[in-house]
């Protein structure tokens, strides 16, 4: 039985015209090694397969290459190139950080830098995940690195640049890999999947570069592993069956039943994801990435950010179109807070369900002037779409205290009318009454905001008020100051002593019919009482059933009103009494025990 090459060994770049997805690393190395400005140290840095050793290899062999082509490659004849190629050579050294990692260990590789090369122009010591040696043999290695002889060359890589030392990092070049694109790991497996006779679907190789992320030696492997499973011909099912991976299909139907508001639906999709044994992390995650693919598509100059089959990439261009730009970006709000909130959640799967029913309402129509909150519909019990006979919806301004006649904002179907003077229905805090009409009840011309309600209401019309009301109703001083004492109790009670003499110092005066003010005698607590503002006006409203006064506080410049806190204003106040206090603290030189 021959044995089997996997892929990422089999078909690994020996030249840098073969390395895939980091044309730019490459041909500064070959214009170095042209230019004869190569460096003595090297640092290639980058995530897992992008790479970094087989750059570093290329680089060694071609540096000892004895009759390099033009196009700056090995030629693969010279001895130098045969020995490197058979495993032979003793010009290039590869060591292992992970497993020889201390201070011996590096000084038997500086011990062997001395060694001249016997062949070869170069002696190039290649040292991967570097970031692992210890502290002691990163400085043991300080020197060496610097100031090497003219023959060795060094090359270090790793997958954490952040851990290497600063030092290290200034005696070399750096060079940082990046993650391979999409296309460029698809065009690899097809060239691979020809060569090896495969017949492979263009969508299930997008499918493993995508998995691969990034990653050309995982996408190889896993090409081998599908392989494996599908034999000569690889199809999208395939390898979605073997990978694991979601197929596309459940997100285009995930979205089909959004548009249509198909709770059920959307619950039962969910509920099959999960039974295939997928986690619903992995769902959430997925359902965000296609509504970003789907915006994606809303513009043609993005469209080539889709990193994925055609096949696939014209189905999102035909779901685009169903989708509103605006229910896109509320949907990736909610799902992008699903995804942070689903580690902590008790019940992850009511997480992911709650939001698909979020989802399902983005669609709904909304009451005019109405914000939309996280997709819920704002008319709760309806379900858009359905037969209902609340059809129309409008807006009407507040009207102020001492109201001046304002026009009812009208829906698009009702034809204009002239509101009479009367006295305000409601007052709402946010400015704004939602009324939902019964269909086919037009406002007729010269109808007033009273006869109007009263018309609507016999005619069973829904009246909808957001928020509570606003009141406005009198009160006395003597109600007032009733209400301001039992504020200042419940203070007491939670026992907060300096708010409660400050609010019981005095009284608050009502000037007139909506404004009341309150007489504080030092700023310290005119800025707890203003810190307190909100919540003692809230109290005030509910007792005096007045939503519309104001409350002022005013800070009295009367010196000897001033209330007294410190034992320096005690002093004071007691030697403005008795003048033989003062007399008593210069007599036996006194200070005040503050």
């Amino acid at each position: 039985m021959e044995n089997f090459v996997v892929s990422a060994r089999k078909y690994r770049p020996a030249h840098f015209n073969t390395v895939v997805g980091q044309s730019s690393i490459t041909t500064t190395l070959k214009n170095a090694i042209r230019n004869n400005q190569l460096a003595h140290s090297f640092l290639f840095c980058g995530p897992r397969g992008v790479g970094k050793t087989t750059c570093a290899r290329i680089l060694a062999k071609t540096i000892n290459c004895t009759n390099i082509t033009p196009d700056i490659e090995a030629c693969e004849q010279c001895e130098n190139c045969r020995s490197f190629n058979s495993g032979q050579t003793l010009n290039i050294y590869e060591l292992d950080a992970a497993s020889n990692n201390g201070v011996d260990d590096i000084r038997n590789l500086t011990d062997q830098v001395r060694i001249p090369p016997q062949m070869g122009k170069y002696k190039v010591y290649i040292i991967d995940e570097v970031h692992m040696l210890s502290a002691g043999a990163f400085n043991a290695f300080l020197k060496t690195l610097e100031e090497p002889p003219s023959y060795a060359i060094f090359i270090l890589a790793t997958t954490e640049r952040h851990k290497i030392l600063p030092t290290i990092l200034s005696r070399c070049q750096v060079f940082s890999f990046h993650r391979i694109l999409v296309e460029d790991i698809a065009n690899q497996l097809d060239f691979i999947a020809k060569s090896e006779g495969v017949e492979a679907e263009q969508d299930a190789l997008h499918v493993i570069a995508q998995k691969a992320d990034g990653a050309m030696r995982d996408a190889l492997s896993m090409f081998d592993q599908v392989v494996s499973f599908a034999g000569k011909k690889v199809t999208y099912k395939a390898v979605i069956d073997n990978l694991n991976v979601l197929d596309y299909d459940y997100y285009f139907r995930l979205t089909d039943h959004l548009l249509e508001e198909n709770i059920p639906s959307a619950l039962l999709l969910f509920n099959e994801v999960l039974a295939n044994g997928f986690d619903g992390h992995n769902f959430i995650s997925g359902v965000a990435a296609h509504f970003r693919n789907l915006l994606v598509c809303k513009d043609p100059q993005t469209l080539q950010l889709l990193e994925m089959g055609q096949n696939i990439r014209e189905r999102y261009r035909e779901q685009s179109e169903k989708c509103s730009q605006l229910f896109l970006l509320r949907a990736l709000g909610l799902v992008n807070k699903c995804d942070v909130a689903y580690k902590n959640a008790r019940n992850q799967r009511l997480q992911v369900e709650f939001t698909l029913m979020q989802l399902t309402a983005l669609n709904a129509p909304v009451i005019a002037g109405e914000k939309k909150n996280d997709g819920l519909n704002p008319v709760f019990g309806i379900k858009s779409g359905a037969p209902s006979t609340l059809a129309a919806t409008q807006t009407i301004p507040v009207v102020p205290a001492n109201p001046q006649p304002e026009i009812l904002q009208r829906p698009a179907d009702v034809p204009p009318a002239t509101i009479e003077k009367q006295q305000p229905v409601a007052f709402v805090e946010e400015e704004k009454v939602v009324l939902v009409l019964e269909k086919k009840q037009p406002l007729k011309t010269g109808v007033s905001i009273s006869s109007f309600i009263t018309r609507t209401e016999e005619k069973k019309t829904e009246v909808v008020i957001e928020n509570n009301a606003i009141l406005s109703g009198s009160f006395t001083q003597e109600k007032l100051e009733s209400a301001w004492l039992k504020y200042a109790e419940t203070v007491r009670s939670k026992r907060q002593e300096t708010d409660y003499h400050s609010l019981t110092m005095n009284m608050p005066v009502r000037l007139s019919e909506n404004k009341v003010s309150f007489t504080v005698y030092n700023k310290m607590a005119e800025e707890r009482l203003n810190s307190t503002k909100t919540e003692l006006m809230g109290f005030l409203r509910n007792e005096l059933q007045n939503s519309v006064f104001t409350l002022e506080f005013i800070l009295s410049k009367e010196e000897g009103a001033q209330k007294i806190y410190t034992s320096a204003d005690k002093f004071r106040r007691l030697a403005e009494i008795n003048p033989a206090l003062t007399k008593l603290k210069q007599q036996f030189d006194l200070d005040i025990d503050f």
